[in-house]
């Protein structure tokens, strides 16, 4: 019964894009610094996106683009929601940086746009530590100066690795859920089948959390975001500073809030 239900909440979960809204090929032409570059299709050249081939854990290759902003101190790790690839989200990721003065690094998920493999939940943890170790090493960014950012599905593998780094500067969830099987079934404990046990790990977060939910959220329900406040309330969350809530009727699952 567990591995059926658990199957159940993982085909749920994932949407990709059928066919991927772009493709990623090596630019031949133009190398940096000696070395190939890639171009993301449906992007005009623009010398502040870097685009990556990245290998996981699990053995797969993902996509990653980094949007360098000139003046950008903070840099934002976007983790994308179940059924967009970053072909889908690339004029918001322009928006996000010019507005937000920060860097946007954003990624594909494995299966999904241009990343190889099959989407799964340990995949995805595979694929957002990749993605971290890119801006570790590539970059040279701190977490102090890293935010994490998790929309819908995107909250397992953010909190996967907010429960793991102390020191971040903050991380944001929208239309997070508290676990794949609170999604389908009103169920108030963790089953060990579950998938995305986000209601465990986020009280592992020791920096601030920004919860957004919008209240005619007809996907995940509004009582997901609001759980998470209610769990800062009793202080299971012991964040650097408070939990904060925004409630809005405006925002709804696939629509972004920027």
């Amino acid at each position: 019964m567990g591995n059926v239900t658990s199957n159940v909440a993982a085909k749920f979960a994932f949407f990709p894009p059928d066919p991927p809204s772009y493709d990623v090929f090596k630019d031949e032409d133009n190398p940096t610094n000696g070395e190939t570059r890639f171009v993301f299709t449906g992007i005009t050249a623009d010398k502040n996106v870097d685009v990556h081939l990245l290998d996981t854990k699990g053995g797969n290759k993902i996509v990653g683009t980094f949007w360098k902003h000139p003046f950008g101190k903070l840099t934002l790790l976007y983790s994308h929601g179940n059924a967009a690839d970053l072909g889908q989200m690339k004029d918001l990721f322009i928006e996000l940086r010019a507005h937000l003065r920060v860097n946007i690094m954003s990624y594909d998920y494995s299966g999904y746009g241009a990343s190889t493999g099959k989407p799964s939940e340990f995949n995805t943890y595979y694929d957002i530590e990749a993605v971290y170790n890119c801006l570790k090493n590539n970059y040279g960014i701190k977490q102090e100066d890293m935010i994490l950012y998790g929309q819908s599905v995107g909250s397992g593998p953010t909190l996967h690795l907010a429960s793991r780094l102390p020191r971040l500067r903050g991380v944001v969830l929208h239309s997070a859920i508290l676990s794949g099987l609170r999604v389908l079934y009103p169920v108030k404990m963790t089953f060990w089948f579950d998938i995305f046990k986000n209601i465990d790990k986020v009280q592992k977060v020791t920096c601030p959390v920004l919860v957004i939910h919008g209240t005619n959220d007809d996907i995940v329900d509004f009582s997901h975001g609001n759980d998470y406040g209610n769990l800062q309330k009793t202080n299971t969350i012991r964040c650097g500073s408070k939990a904060e809530v925004i409630r809005t009727s405006k925002v709804t699952q696939n629509k972004e809030i920027f």
